[in-house]
């Protein structure tokens, strides 16, 4: 199954639609399945996400990918592979 991918901006756009949602007397699960997402994801963008503006989701994303690809040279370079 191929995974689907979602920008800061769709996920910041879904937990303030989420939000609406819930204050309108929705569950969680309701608010999830409205927007097409499954309970888990809307907890996990929640705990990650929730509270960021865009900026700073995209800037997070950045830090994390940059942080992966300095983990994976460091590794390389420990095994004598460079």
């Amino acid at each position: 199954m191929k995974k689907k991918g979602f920008t800061p901006e769709q996920i910041i756009t879904t937990l303030r639609e989420a939000e609406v949602l819930l204050s309108q007397g929705n569950t969680a699960v309701d608010a999830a399945r409205k927007l097409g997402i499954t309970e888990q994801t809307y907890y996990r963008w929640r705990r990650e996400c929730g509270g960021m503006k865009v900026d700073q989701a995209k800037r997070l994303k950045k830090l994390v990918a940059d942080l992966s690809l300095d983990n994976a040279i460091l590794k390389e370079v420990s095994r004598g592979n460079f």
